[in-house]
Parts: structure tokens; C-alpha cells; sequence
């Protein structure tokens, strides 16, 4: 059941605790092969699964650091429903890393908690430490803090 942020306040007494894990996503060959011809990076190690069999020790290819950390916008959602939200804008990213490689076909979801939260230019400024968790490894692929302006009505 998603988190309800209606206040400031609302956002306030949820700091420091999980806003909860999200829905799983398949990073298969389509998506890293779209991600590439988005982003022109088409390093044969994401996108020529014939050579990674090969030559890649995964013996598959993998996705992108940036394609794992591009998902948190999709990933975050359901977690906190904004009653009254105008717009949001992500505002940056303070720190990520790229701890593990995600295969071809792997499904990952995310796991978040709210780090802070406080009013800046008439909107709520959430910190969120995002951990990306790929299905059947314990350790997180990717973790990521984000900053996301909110801007709600009551604001």
C-alpha cells in the first residue's frame, strides 16, 4: 500500500523510513538495445550478444550502469501517492554506484527510503536512497541518492 503525502508534515514523519520496494522490471536485449541508440553509447559489451557470448564473462550481454539508474522514475512508482501534486522535477543525483553488472534478461526492482525532507522553492525536496535489487542476488546492483522536488498544492 503506497505511502499518502498530502503536507509537508505527511513527508516529515515518513523520513528515515522505507517508502517500500517496487514492482519488478525485465531488463532484457529490447531495452538495452533502445537505451543504446538513445544515449549513442553501443559498446558491443551491452549490445552484440553473439561477441559477449564469446568474449564477455558473463557470457551474455549487460545493461547499461546508466540504463540500471534511469529506472528509479519508473521504479519509484506506487511507492507515495501525492495527492494534489502540480508536477515534480527530478533535481539530481547526490551519489551512485554501480556495483554489479545486470545480464541480459535479468529483472530488477528497488527498494527506497526517505532520507530527508523539507520545503525549498515552493516545493517539498525529498532525498531518496534508492537500492536496485536484481532478482536471485542478495547485494544491490546500483544504489543511488536522488533528489526529487515535489511541488503539491499545500506547499
Amino acid at each position: 500500500m503506497p505511502h499518502v503525502i498530502r503536507t509537508m508534515e505527511d513527508a516529515k514523519a515518513l523520513e528515515g523510513q522505507e517508502l517500500g520496494v517496487s514492482r519488478w522490471i525485465l531488463v532484457d536485449q529490447d531495452r538495452i538495445n533502445k537505451f543504446a541508440d538513445a544515449t549513442d553509447d553501443h559498446q558491443w559489451i551491452h549490445t552484440d550478444p553473439e561477441r559477449a557470448a564469446k568474449e564477455f564473462p558473463l557470457g551474455t550481454t549487460c545493461a547499461h550502469g546508466y540504463l540500471t539508474i534511469s529506472l528509479i522514475s519508473a521504479l519509484i512508482e506506487g511507492m507515495v501517492e501525492f495527492p494534489g501534486l502540480e508536477r515534480l522535477i527530478n533535481y539530481g543525483i547526490n551519489k551512485a554506484r554501480f556495483r554489479s553488472m545486470v545480464p541480459s534478461g535479468s529483472r530488477v526492482r528497488m527498494r527506497s527510503v526517505l532520507k530527508s525532507a523539507r520545503k525549498r522553492a515552493g516545493a517539498l525536496q525529498a532525498v531518496i536512497d534508492c537500492d536496485i535489487e536484481m532478482e536471485g542476488q542478495q547485494r544491490p546492483v546500483a544504489t543511488a541518492e536522488v533528489i526529487v522536488m515535489y511541488f503539491l498544492k499545500d506547499v
